[in-house]
């Protein structure tokens, strides 16, 4: 086979794409209180409750995600530590987790 000089190579397959290896993100550290917090920025006036300062993991505040989900009957995301439920009732929210044992305050408005 003759290579010519004057043509490139323009794409190849022979590495492919070679992603570097994620950092894992440290879990934070809270005070040892849950608080929910009422948040509607963003979300075109609907409310969610976001559940900060749980201190668990990313697998195991998915799996109290979907538990709380589960309990509520609505739906909801784990995001940067924090846990969004997408239902106003803070006080269900509440007894739950005091069933789970964890202290839990309701913050904000």
């Amino acid at each position: 086979m003759r290579i010519d000089p004057n043509v490139l190579l323009v794409y190849s397959t022979d590495k492919g794409r070679i992603d570097e290896p994620k950092e894992q993100a440290e879990v934070p550290k809270g005070d040892g209180v849950v608080r929910i917090h009422k948040d509607s920025k963003g979300r075109k006036g609907k409310g969610v409750s976001v559940i900060k300062g749980l201190g668990l993991d990313v697998s195991e505040l998915k799996e109290l995600a979907q538990k709380l989900k589960k309990q509520c009957g609505c739906g909801g995301t784990v995001k940067d530590f924090d846990i969004e439920i997408q239902t106003d009732n803070r006080e269900q929210l509440k007894s739950l987790l005091e069933k789970q044992g964890f202290t839990v305050k309701l913050a904000g408005g």
